[in-house]
């Protein structure tokens, strides 16, 4: 591990990583490949919160990245007027009418779960790049027919986890592989928060109207038909119908973070619990306190732990049995699991946050800016995804595991030959 007065370049030799690791591009190198400095054009679908972190964020890098906000679309006008004025883009109502714009390069698709298949499906068909936020589908089944459409196009599908354009996670895998941790036994992770009179319960907009200036069934899509429900469109991840609640929305975050630093691809078994403890006059369907075990083939055991009614932040670590690695803000840090082991594992830090060049920049944490960027790089210049289209269907198959669970109340087993959720 790295000793204190190791410079960073020499911490990355010692991990063979080296210099390749780090970007070589200055801004004179960056120009010179071809297309890197033509303006990518974005579509954004889904015009909500999320959607509005993103738009932001990309407004922000419109003249770094050469980029533009060409199109927005929503089913809700309010929230379309808002997104055009915004990004100065073109509105659409109709996600398939901007789709059809041949000049855009990439979409961000930032909609509710259930839509999440289709837009994607379509949006290749229509020969666009893709930002799609988490989880990557909301069923197995659907993850896997996009694995085999995004290899048949050749296009690119970034998974919106951004933690893992923190470089810390692949840095952490060295070490793993290296076997500077041991054999892996556990990993423990967390998403917690505490709200006070209920959970997820976001603001209602009493502009919004059905019969006026928001296409309800439209927003439906795919889900089962229901009767207009205003807590339904702006509090849906609250219910199964359109959202796998903890699992899908929180730690999808934690578990791939796992699944890349471990090395990790599908589960063995999985089985979930908790249930509604502290709001119990909520209309939410999916519980404020959720868990879950994951048994991964030969080890380790992932423990995922959420309450929506208790921050108090658990540990973010990996067990092995020569030393503990654990994720910090910036980085990590590795503690030999025993005075007998020091000689063997050294103890100590990584932090991720450097500027490593004008162009190219790692930081520590989530930033989505960083996760635009490594899929503006992947389009112009080839760079390797972060959360690829597999890392997105091993997250996806692990939490939706995680709620046939709970829902059914089974242990569950995967079948890895056909690839599918069995009762163990």
């Amino acid at each position: 591990m790295k000793d204190p007065g190791v410079d960073r370049r020499g911490f990355l030799r010692r991990l063979g990583m080296g210099v390749a690791l780090a970007p070589a591009w200055n801004a004179r190198s960056y120009l010179a490949v071809p297309g890197a400095n033509e303006r990518l054009l974005v579509g954004v679908i889904g015009c909500g919160s999320m959607g509005n972190s993103h738009m932001r964020a990309l407004l922000g890098m419109q003249d770094s990245a050469n980029i533009k906000v060409a199109a927005v679309c929503d089913v809700f006008r309010k929230r379309l007027d808002a997104a055009a004025a915004l990004t100065g883009g073109t509105a659409y109502s109709d996600y398939r009418t901007l789709l059809s714009q041949k000049e855009l390069d990439y979409v961000l698709i930032a909609t509710p779960e259930h839509w999440h298949h289709r837009m994607t499906l379509d949006a290749l068909d229509a020969g666009k790049h893709i930002y799609l936020e988490k989880p990557m589908t909301q069923t197995i089944r659907q993850a896997k027919e996009v694995v085999r459409r995004v290899r048949r196009s050749k296009l690119k599908l970034q998974v919106g986890v951004q933690g893992m354009s923190d470089e810390s996670y692949e840095v952490a895998g060295r070490y793993i592989r290296e076997g500077v941790l041991g054999k892996l036994v556990l990993a423990q992770i967390d998403y917690s928060r505490n709200y006070t009179d209920d959970f997820w319960a976001y603001d209602i907009d009493p502009d919004a109207n059905p019969r006026t200036n928001l296409d309800w069934k439209a927003w439906l899509g795919p889900a089962p038909k229901r009767p207009w429900d205003p807590r339904r469109f702006f509090q849906w991840r609250r219910y199964w119908d359109y959202s796998g609640g903890v699992a899908t929305d929180l730690f999808v975050h934690r578990v791939t973070r796992i699944i890349k630093a471990a090395g990790l691809t599908f589960p063995d078994r999985v089985v979930a619990s908790g249930g509604t403890w502290q709001f119990t006059q909520s209309v939410a369907q999916i519980p404020d306190t959720f868990n879950m075990l994951c048994d991964y083939p030969g080890g380790p055991t992932v423990a995922l732990i959420s309450s929506m009614a208790n921050d108090f932040k658990v540990a973010h670590v990996i067990r092995g049995h020569k030393a503990t690695l654990r994720f910090t803000r910036d980085g990590f840090v590795i503690t030999p699991q025993s005075e007998s082991l020091k000689d063997r594992v050294k103890p100590g830090e990584f932090r991720a946050q450097e500027t490593w060049s004008k162009v190219y920049r790692r930081t520590g944490g989530e930033d989505i800016r960083l996760h635009h960027q490594n899929l503006q790089n992947a389009i112009r210049l080839g760079e390797q995804l972060k959360c690829d289209v597999m890392l997105g269907y091993y997250g996806t198959v692990v939490t939706a595991m995680g709620v046939q669970s709970f829902r059914r109340r089974k242990y569950l087993k995967w079948n890895r030959r056909k690839e599918r959720v069995e009762t163990a």
